[in-house]
């Protein structure tokens, strides 16, 4: 058995092929260009099919991670995506975006000597193939049950949950407020990372299951969760995300010129900003940007930026490079394409012009200090280190928090000191019967996988409601 292990670790990680950074800079199609069924195999060969797997203990969704590389390794490519789809119904968006160098692909034992093995890439081409071929097969469904759900919220967690409860036997109907279904992965996240025609692929799938769908439909608004009740359905979920931008509150930021990332993003995706002039999207095309922040909404906006034609886009971050949230991957895609990092160093005020349009962002340079509540250290103003930038578009990417269209329409439903959704950690109940929360309303961003995890867990929680009572 040594032995066996010892040939699969000296094959080498296959890195997944890019476009060239000069290239993919000016365009919006996706970096990443896939993995060949060759390269494919090769790179599931070097997994160790471990007895205690702990890249399955990583996974917020539990997915039988080395079962699927088996099947990779043997070729066979069918029963590798129906072994995905037990645990995780969104596969090809995981691939893409989740942080599997933290989760998965960090708890592979190949890792603690060589490069882990490529879990997220594998699932990518497995999800891929399936989907290109036609010839994923439907999961199989338990009998109906009669009972009806409704999901409010097309994000990766309402998703979650309504590929599971379909697959228990139950109705789902799912709300979304945009006239698009996919929230943050199609809003938030641009077409380079993650193209629509993959959420809509994953979208449809749900729907040959039986998932019902209605857009343009505010839940709080248009219908409150009682009406829902009153409809007929027996359980509700709140996956409406954390969408309500944060600025940064300095003089200025009411100048032409300035969005918040959730607004610059949305247009740019959801709105097709980034086909024009296919869709001439409104939106302000800077030459010289600012971008607020270092997280991966961050990365997305300063590289969407470029891709829209700025000559120079620079990321003003107040922390170091270690403290940066962003995934590393993220930061080296950024860099390559020609994004500059001014790291300590914050924001002071906006500067505009006659016509209160934004030319100038006056900034100063801050200094590590002692750890805050987060855990990283508190950067420190440096006195008389205060320096001018010309500006002409600015993002704020510092964070979002919850909407409070929904879940102040409902007092039943509690709410904790920052607005969030209080729910339980480990079924998703919120202190409403009936209703279960889960994803980014609840914990605050996260990250798509996270999102998942806790749609997953609320799904077990209704099933056993629906099935056994409250």
């Amino acid at each position: 058995m040594a032995e066996k292990s010892a040939v699969k670790e000296k094959i080498a990680r296959q890195p997944m092929p890019e476009q060239p950074a000069d290239v993919r800079r000016r365009n919006f199609e996706e970096v990443p260009t896939g993995y060949s069924e060759e390269t494919a195999v090769l790179e599931a060969g070097r997994c160790l099919q471990c007895k205690k797997p702990a890249c399955v203990t990583g996974c917020p969704v539990g997915v039988a991670i080395p079962d699927f590389i088996k099947c990779i390794a043997e070729r066979d490519f069918k029963a590798a995506i129906q072994k995905i789809w037990e645990k995780n119904s969104l596969p090809a968006v995981c691939g893409r975006v989740c942080p599997q160098e933290i989760q998965c692909e960090g708890q592979c034992i190949v890792g603690k000597k060589d490069a882990p093995v490529a879990i997220g890439n594998l699932e990518r081409f497995v999800a891929d193939l399936a989907r290109n071929s036609g010839d994923g097969e439907i999961p199989a469904k338990a009998a109906p049950t009669g009972r009806k759900v409704a999901v409010v919220g097309s994000g990766p967690s309402g998703l979650t949950v309504a590929g599971d409860l379909l697959l228990k036997g139950h109705g789902v109907t799912l709300f979304e407020a945009f006239h698009k279904t996919g929230g943050v992965l199609v809003y938030g996240i641009p077409e380079f990372r993650l193209p629509k025609v993959i959420v809509a692929s994953e979208v449809e799938m749900l729907e040959k299951i039986g998932l019902k769908i209605e857009c343009n439909m505010v839940v709080g608004s248009i219908v409150s969760i009682d009406e829902l009740f009153a409809e007929g359905f027996d359980a509700v979920f709140i996956g409406v995300g954390a969408g309500l931008p944060r600025f940064l509150n300095i003089p200025g930021e009411d100048l032409i010129g300035i969005y918040s990332a959730n607004e610059y993003l949305t247009r740019a995706n959801l709105m097709k900003g980034y086909l024009f002039p296919e869709y001439d999207t409104p939106i302000i095309r800077g030459k010289n940007v600012v971008v607020f922040g270092a997280g991966n909404v961050a990365m997305d906006s300063a590289r969407t930026a470029m891709r829209l034609g700025a000559e120079r886009v620079r990321i003003v971050y107040r922390r170091s490079r270690e403290e940066m949230p962003a995934r590393a991957a993220e930061i080296h895609h950024a860099e390559e394409e020609g994004i500059e990092f001014h790291l300590l160093t914050a924001p002071g005020r906006f500067i505009g012009d006659e016509n209160g349009r934004l030319v100038q962002l006056e900034g100063l340079k801050m200094e590590l200090g002692e750890p805050d509540e987060s855990g990283r250290r508190r950067p420190v103003p440096i006195k008389g280190s205060e320096f001018v930038m010309d500006c002409d578009l600015a993002i704020v990417s510092v964070g979002a928090g919850p909407n409070p269209l929904l879940t102040h329409s409902d007092p039943q439903i509690s709410l904790n000191k920052w607005g969030y959704v209080v729910a339980d950690p480990e079924t998703g109940k919120t202190t409403k019967k009936g209703v279960w929360a889960g994803g980014d309303i609840v914990t605050g961003s996260a990250t798509v996988i996270l999102a998942m995890g806790a749609g997953r867990k609320a799904a077990d929680s209704i099933h056993e409601y629906l099935t056994w009572g409250w």
